[in-house]
């Protein structure tokens, strides 16, 4: 069973699975953390003030630490995009079976 499961990891089928839990992972040790401050946002790496995506991922990340409110004021969509990557990364489990 151990070897089924290392075969697969190596044949990519659980790979972006691996990459959608490690993002989650890496949002809730960065909030945890208070690592929040880092951005690899290329428009905010270029000097814009405003980005309409900035903040979703201190959003999520602030979800996964039970903080709603924070959360919500971070980024309205959070939430959603908490549920979607779920979803996703269950699909996935489930379809690599």
């Amino acid at each position: 069973m151990k070897i089924a499961i290392t075969n697969r990891i190596l044949k990519g089928k659980y790979t972006e699975v691996i990459i959608w839990a490690s993002g989650l992972v890496f949002l809730f040790i960065s909030v945890r953390f208070g690592l929040d401050g880092f951005t690899v946002c290329p428009l905010k790496l270029a000097g814009f003030d405003h980005c309409p995506g900035c903040g979703l991922g201190t959003s999520v990340g602030l979800l996964l630490n039970g903080r709603l409110t924070e959360s919500f004021q971070a980024h309205p969509l959070g939430i959603l995009a908490l549920i979607i990557l779920t979803i996703r990364i269950i699909s996935l489990i489930i379809k690599n079976k």
